[in-house]
Formats: structure tokens, sequence, C-alpha cells
């Protein structure tokens, strides 16, 4: 029986104001996060990094934040506890990325520290990125998910525009590092106390929220068995984008170690990248609810197109390769979770966003090592190999979008 108390009114929000709540937690996340990833790079180079060591480090990062939510997201569905799992999560990243602080003062040791904290950070976002999408796909159905995730998304890049530039600042102002990443500490708890006060106001969904049959159990049901024919396919053709996308860490390490860009310019270049993405989530989230999964045709042509630029010897090249990097992320984190919701039931969803976010982890895992090891080599073969990667996506995505069509 549903509470219609005027107590039980006023603590619920409507979904409008949900996806906006849940987009101004993500917005003081990514000042912190977001604030660090744009000077990752710089930061194990002046800890004595190699590019090898960088692309790896970055590529495993990323795989952790989404390989482990093969764990996390059938954790969510099986227990309920969709906001315990998003409040440690978040706890974990406002942690780890301070401690970054500390780092060059520990001498020989900062650079073991300093891959540490980056690799549990990551994993902080594994642990809570099911459960808080289950959340927001809840919340955003009635409004449209793609503008839904649109909105959202769009809130978390002004953040993750905004912690580049105190970033940025700080480096200014002081001429080191560790000031920078110090100071993300007040963001950091911000994000803490606005989700707990979502949390008295978004309650865990409900059983009747849930009308077809439970995960199958066992190993089968924990790796996504039984989820949908065209969500394996998609689930694919992400994984061959995500693998052929570069990670901002070797964009910065490039940049810095060709003198394109200088040290306390790198955070900029992250903001500018930032608010491409935050435009693309919009455009495409909006043109999703209107065209459907063709939008996505859009993700492997800026892949392709991003590192070919960002790779080069030119700043104007850097820049513009950086934007369309920013652009292919926010698509990446919008609008593809839009179409995992509309494929997948809802008491399976924190399962699939699970599951793709496992595929696309071992393809960002792959892709970072693949990256780290061609850049050494030969920059030529490695723009090569990363547009074909982008093209094998879009010949899945076209399969995908057919047989979803036929059915």
């Amino acid at each position: 029986m549903t509470d219609n108390s005027p107590a039980t009114r006023h603590r619920t929000l409507s979904p409008w104001r949900t996806v906006v709540a849940f987009g101004l937690v993500s917005l003081c996340a990514d000042l912190v996060y977001e604030g660090a990833r744009s000077i990752t790079g710089p930061l194990l180079g002046a800890l004595g990094a190699s590019a090898l060591v960088v692309g790896v480090v970055t590529g495993a990062g990323e795989a952790m934040s989404l390989l482990l939510r093969l764990a996390f997201g059938p954790m969510a569905d099986r227990t309920g506890r969709y906001w315990t799992l998003t409040l440690a999560g978040y706890a974990l990243t406002v942690v780890c990325v301070p401690l970054l602080a500390v780092t060059p003062a520990l001498g020989a040791a900062g650079l073991a520290v300093a891959c540490a904290l980056i690799l549990i950070e990551r994993a902080g976002k594994a642990v809570r990125s099911p459960a808080k999408s289950t959340l927001l796909a809840r919340a955003a159905a009635t409004v449209g998910r793609g503008r839904g995730f649109g909105v959202h998304k769009a809130l978390d890049q002004v953040g993750a525009f905004a912690g580049p530039l105190v970033v940025a600042a700080m480096i200014a102002a002081t001429g080191v590092i560790w000031p920078a990443l110090a100071v993300l500490a007040v963001p950091g708890a911000a994000a803490i106390l606005l989700l707990l006060w979502l949390r008295v106001r978004l309650p865990d969904p409900a059983p009747a929220d849930h009308p077809v049959p439970a995960p199958m159990p066992g190993v089968r049901g924990w790796l996504g068995g039984g989820l949908p024919r065209p969500f394996y396919r998609f689930a694919a053709a992400a994984a061959a984008a995500t693998g052929g996308l570069v990670t901002f860490g070797l964009i910065s390490y490039h940049a810095s170690q060709t003198g394109q860009v200088p040290l306390a310019a790198v955070p900029l270049l992250y903001s500018a990248a930032m608010a491409a993405g935050a435009v693309a989530a919009l455009a495409s989230g909006h043109l999703y609810d209107r065209w459907g999964a063709r939008v996505l045709y859009a993700l492997p042509v800026l892949g392709a197109a991003a590192p070919a630029l960002a790779l080069s010897a030119g700043t104007a090249a850097i820049v513009a390769g950086s934007v369309l990097w920013g652009a292919a992320v926010g698509v990446q984190d919008s609008t593809v979770k839009a179409l995992v919701a509309d494929l997948v039931p809802a008491p399976r969803r924190a399962t699939a966003y699970g599951l793709f976010a496992a595929v696309q982890g071992a393809a960002a895992l792959a892709g970072g090592v693949l990256a780290g090891l061609l850049y050494e080599r030969s920059l030529t073969l490695l723009i090569v190999v990363l547009g074909l990667l982008q093209l094998l996506a879009m010949v899945l995505l076209a399969v995908t979008n057919h047989a979803t069509r036929q059915s």
C-alpha cells in the first residue's frame, strides 16, 4: 500500500528532481576524481612512471571500475541494497583522491602508493555504479531515459569541467601538484552530505517494481545468464569502442612529454574535454528518445578521430582530439546506459549494468596495455589499430540495431 501522508509527500522527490539531485551528487564527486584524473599522467610521470606504467595503471584503473561491477551489479539486485552500495562506492572515492596529495612526500614508495590509491578509487566507482544507475533508471523512466541520463551526465560533466580548473588554479598558484589534490576533499564531503540527504527522500526499489522472474541461481546468474540476446550484441559493440579509445592519462602524458601543452594547462585540456562530454550527453540523450539507438553510430566515429588527433605533434590537434575524446566519453557514459535499461527488464538491470561494464573493463585493460606498448614503438601503428577497433564497433552496432528492429 502506498503511503500518501503529507510527511511522505514532502520527503519524496519528483522524478525530475531526483534526476537533478543525482546529477548534483555526481557533480560534486566529479570535482574530486575528474580533477585528479586530469593530472594523473603528469603525477605518475613526476613520481618516476614510464609511458607503459601510465598506460597500464590508467587502463587497469578503468578496467577495475568496470570489471568489478560484474560482482557488485548482481549483488545489488540480489540484496536490494542499492543505497548501501552507492554510499560505500562514493566514500572510497572521496577518501582516496585527497590521499594522493601525500605521495610526492613518500620518496621511493610514492609511485606504488599513488598507483594503489588510483586503483582503489576506481574500485569505488565499480561498487556504486550499477546500484546508482538502477536507481537513476527507475527515476528517469517517466521523463524519458535518454533525457534523464543525458541531464544527469551533463551535471556530472559540470563537475568534471570544474574539477580540473580547480586543480589548474592550485598548480598555477603553488607550482606543485599536491595542494591541488588535497583541496579536493571539500567537494568530496559535499557529495557525501548531499547523497545522505537524497537517501532520505528516495527509497530502495520495492518488490512491486519487479514484476518479472528473479535472476537465475548459481554462477550463470552472476555472469548475466538469461539476459536478452540484443544486450550481448550491444555489449560486444561497446567493448570494441572502449578498447579503441585511449585513456586521458596517456593523452595527458603525451601532451606534457612532447612539450605541446604546459603542465599547468593539462587540467584545462581535460576541462575542455569534459565540457564537450556534457554537450554530447545532452544532445545524444535527446536524440536517443527521438531516434533510438541509431544515434550511437556517432560513438565509433568519435572514438577513431580522438586518438588520431590527440596523439599528434601539434598543440591545436591535441586540443581538438581531447575535445572529441570528451564527447565520446559523454555519449558512452549516458546514452549507452539508456539503451541498456531499455534492453533489460527491471529486476536484472543492475546485473546487466555490471556485466556490461565488466565487458567494457576487459576491453579497457587490453586497450590500455596495447596503447602503452604501441605508443613507445609507433604512433602511426597505434592510431591504425585503434581505428580498426572502432570500425569493428561500428559493424557490431549495426548488427545489433538490425537484430533489434527485426525482433
